[in-house]
């Protein structure tokens, strides 16, 4: 096992991986930009180095002072944690040049499933179903061409996006090539990397993604899925675990084909294979794989009873799966509110600024991932998740309602939060009959007039 980890990141994921660190008896480094000096997780952690001012981009994405930090400290691990430079090849690279464990796949791994287009391709020749698409693309009249040959509706997708950055729907043909120089523009100014593909647009699906863990010791299994459908702008709102789309017979199909897709290329640790299903509930196509924890990864925890950061962390130490987690079956049903300091009836604007008075809700079954607290002053650097809510019951009727429970007890005050549009989700009878698709916020908020 590693003596010290440095945590790469920020926020309720860094306290998140120091919290597990403490509890296998492992030494844990937080790093902070100016901004952060206040948050939860550096005043938590057993050591702390500031990297930086409080843009991302000066502290946070600057893979020399991580590793500085790292070799100061004389951490022997760095786990990435989700976002900046959890999914970057070249940063994974350093770190094993640098003799520092990357506690995540490989850096080839992550080269290939990084980039959509090569994990499609993937994705092919291990037998899992895509939708119709194209190659990479770069010259507009080109991908006009490609699109018109698929067929409309198609989603324009940047190969280095993620997040939503990089996506753009097209319905109509007068708009394709605005629509593909906006997306590979965004792409280029967030990731570097403005190279393009085509998928064919699946109306009214649900979005499912396989969690999936492997270790070094021919241990390939994977933990059930999550329904993502609720989103916007593809941004995920509320997640829940199990999907309440799917049938068995599909869970065990798209379950298999997940399995066989890590094996096929040596996965090892956490990651995730997103899926778009269509609205019959018939038929699954490969989206893309993430090659890190996910923020949703609670709600697969809560029902499978087990912990991934831990497991992570193991497995990046050499050790196989544990026990448990290889035995784990499912039970229950868990839901998580992701919330975030955004003004929903107003564009969802971000909203930073100082918490006044932060209480967070208890009691069975409900858990608060977090890092801020009363006096809290939200930056307005990062993205503006504050606090993930998981609740967990026995069905998914329980679960419901004791998320609105926990959502009522929420108080927060000094800034505005995703909460009251939340609880009109939970409260709507789609949602409480599990009829949503991908596209249900977007209407939802459109007969609102937001």
């Amino acid at each position: 096992m590693f003596k010290k980890v440095l945590v790469a990141n920020r926020g309720e994921i860094a306290l998140r991986i120091i919290r597990a660190c403490r509890e296998l008896d492992v030494q844990s480094v937080a790093v902070y930009s100016e901004a952060d000096i206040d948050s939860m997780h550096v005043q938590l952690a057993d050591e702390a180095v500031c990297i930086g001012p409080g843009p991302s981009k000066d502290s946070y994405l600057k893979p020399d002072r991580i590793i500085a930090a790292a070799e100061i400290t004389g951490a022997d691990a760095i786990h990435p944690g989700y976002g900046f430079l959890s999914e970057n090849a070249r940063f994974a690279d350093i770190c094993t040049s640098a003799g520092i464990t990357f506690i995540g796949p490989s850096a080839d791994v992550i080269r290939m499933m990084g980039d959509k287009a090569t994990a499609r391709a993937s994705a092919v020749a291990n037998g899992v179903p895509i939708t119709p698409g194209s190659d990479l693309l770069t010259d507009e009249d080109e991908a006009y061409a490609k699109a018109m040959e698929i067929g409309l509706p198609v989603m324009i997708k940047a190969t280095a996006g993620g997040g939503g950055r990089g996506m753009r729907p097209c319905f109509k043909a007068e708009e394709f090539r605005s629509l593909f120089k906006a997306a590979s523009n965004e792409a280029q100014a967030c990731f570097g990397n403005g190279d393009c593909y085509l998928e064919k647009l699946v109306l009214n699906p649900h979005h499912i993604e396989f969690q999936i863990i492997a270790d070094s010791h021919g241990n390939y299994i994977h933990l059930g899925e999550r329904d993502c459908s609720m989103q916007r702008r593809n941004q995920k709102i509320i997640e829940e675990c199990p999907s309440p789309l799917i049938s068995q017979e599909m869970r065990e199909r798209m379950g298999e084909a997940s399995v066989s897709l890590i094996k096929a290329i040596n996965y090892q640790n956490a990651g995730t294979i997103e899926y778009l299903v269509d609205e019959a509930g018939e038929n699954f196509y490969f989206m893309e794989m993430n090659t890190r924890i996910q923020v949703e990864h609670p709600v697969t925890e809560e029902v499978m009873g087990c912990e991934l950061i831990k497991e992570q962390i193991r497995v990046a130490a050499g050790e196989p799966l544990s026990r448990h987690v290889l035995e784990a079956n499912p039970r229950g049903h868990s839901i998580e509110c992701r919330i975030n300091a955004e003004d929903p009836y107003n564009k969802f604007m971000p909203s930073p600024g100082t918490i006044s008075l932060w209480y967070a809700p208890g009691g069975k079954g409900v858990r608060v991932d977090t890092h801020v607290y009363s006096g809290y002053s939200v930056p307005p650097y990062y993205d503006s998740m504050i606090a993930k809510l998981i609740v967990t019951g026995a069905t998914r009727e329980i679960a419901i309602a004791r998320m609105k429970r926990a959502l009522g007890e929420f108080m927060i005050k000094g800034i505005k939060t995703t909460i009251p549009f939340q609880q009109e989700i939970l409260n709507h009878p789609d949602f409480a009959a599990g009829k949503y698709d991908i596209g249900w916020v977007a209407r939802f908020l459109e007969e609102k007039g937001l």
